[in-house]
């Protein structure tokens, strides 16, 4: 596929039968390797399982962020604590919470000018990116020392 601006993209998501542990690699260094390209963030600290205890710390600062949110005005008192959290994913540690909880949250987004290019939900069960080929060589290359397959992420049929 051709964006607008003439670059050319690909459509990636996870695939079937993926190991548990490598999903959460997968999200996690699909995220990093798309952090340059995402000006807007948000996540539900929200989870369909338990909170893996290694990241109950980033689960309380997503709440405090939300939390600051309210004191600042950009988030209503009635608005659901856990929703639609904004994330700055150009602060370290913003982005470690987004990091550590894209693997198990209900939703992630990051969004680029207006368009969605990471999306991740179904507690770790689904993941879709948007990668140019730069983008996508980059993200095979740090999952090989890992020792996840390029078939951890297959190309969306066109269409879907």
């Amino acid at each position: 596929m051709i964006r607008q601006d003439g670059v050319r993209i690909r459509e990636l998501v996870l695939a079937d039968r993926v190991r548990p542990a490598d999903v959460v690699r997968v999200h996690r260094e699909a995220l990093h390797v798309l952090r340059s390209s995402i000006d807007a963030a948000h996540i539900d600290a929200y989870s369909g399982d338990a909170w893996p205890p290694e990241v109950l710390h980033s689960y309380e600062r997503a709440l405090l962020l939300a939390r600051g949110e309210v004191v600042r005005g950009s988030r209503s008192r009635r608005a659901d604590p856990g929703m639609g959290i904004d994330i700055d994913v150009r602060d370290n540690e913003q982005f470690e919470v987004l990091s550590d909880l894209v693997p198990y949250t209900i939703n992630a987004e990051g969004w680029r000018e207006g368009r969605l290019v990471f999306s991740a939900s179904d507690t770790g069960t689904a993941l879709w990116i948007e990668v140019t080929r730069e983008q996508e060589a980059a993200l095979l290359s740090r999952l090989g020392p890992l020792g996840i397959p390029s078939s951890a992420l297959t190309v969306l049929a066109p269409g879907r």
